[in-house]
C-alpha cells in the first residue's frame, strides 16, 4: 500500500512540477493570438480639383435695334422746325439767312434728340451665364491603423476604419476578409 502511495505521491509530483514549467513557458512566451488595442487611426485621404460648370441667370439691359442709325428723320424733322422758326426773323435777305440758319441749328438739335431717345429705347431680358469652377474633392482611401499587442507597437494599413481593438490570429491582424 506504501507503493501506491509513493507512486501516487511521485505522479502528483510530476504533474505538478510539469504544470509549473508551463505556466513558466506560457508566461515567458508572448501570445500569438488574442486582441491588440488599437492606439491610433488616420485616415489617408486623397484630395484633387474637379472642374465644373456654374450658370445663373442674370438681368442685363438691351438697346433696341436701331431702325434710323443716320438719324435723317430727326435731322429733317428739326431742319423744318428751325427753318419754319428762324423765317419768323429777319426781313429781306436777312430772312432767308434766319431761315437757313434756323434749318441749320434746328437739323443738329433734332439729330441729338432722335440720338437721345435711340440710346434710350431698350429692353431688359435674361441671360443664363455659365463659368467653369474648380471644386474641391476628397475621398478617403484607407487608414493607417498603430496599435498594441503584446506590449509591442505595431501599425498598419487598413481599408476599413476598425474599432478599439483587433483581432490577432497568429501574430498577424485579421481582417473581415480572411
Amino acid at each position: 500500500m506504501k507503493s501506491i502511495a509513493v507512486i501516487s505521491l511521485s505522479l502528483a509530483g510530476a504533474i505538478a512540477v510539469a504544470g509549473a514549467g508551463y505556466g513558466a513557458y506560457q508566461i515567458m512566451t508572448p501570445a500569438t493570438s488574442g486582441y491588440a488595442t488599437v492606439t491610433k487611426v488616420e485616415p489617408i485621404v486623397k484630395r484633387w480639383q474637379e472642374p465644373r460648370e456654374s450658370c445663373q441667370n442674370v438681368t442685363v439691359t438691351r438697346q433696341k435695334p436701331v431702325k434710323d442709325e443716320h438719324r435723317v428723320a430727326g435731322s429733317v424733322v428739326g431742319a423744318v422746325i428751325g427753318g419754319v422758326i428762324g423765317h419768323q426773323f429777319g426781313g429781306g435777305s436777312g430772312k432767308d439767312a434766319a431761315t437757313a440758319g434756323g434749318a441749320i441749328a434746328g437739323g443738329v438739335a433734332g439729330n441729338q434728340i432722335q440720338k437721345g431717345m435711340q440710346e434710350k429705347n431698350t429692353y431688359t431680358t435674361t441671360e443664363q451665364r455659365c463659368n467653369t469652377v474648380m471644386e474641391s474633392r476628397s475621398r478617403t482611401e484607407g487608414y493607417d491603423v498603430t496599435y498594441v499587442f503584446n506590449e509591442a507597437e505595431e501599425t498598419i494599413r487598413l481599408d476599413k476604419k476598425p474599432g478599439e481593438r483587433l483581432r490577432i490570429k497568429e501574430g498577424q491582424v485579421v481582417t473581415a476578409r480572411q
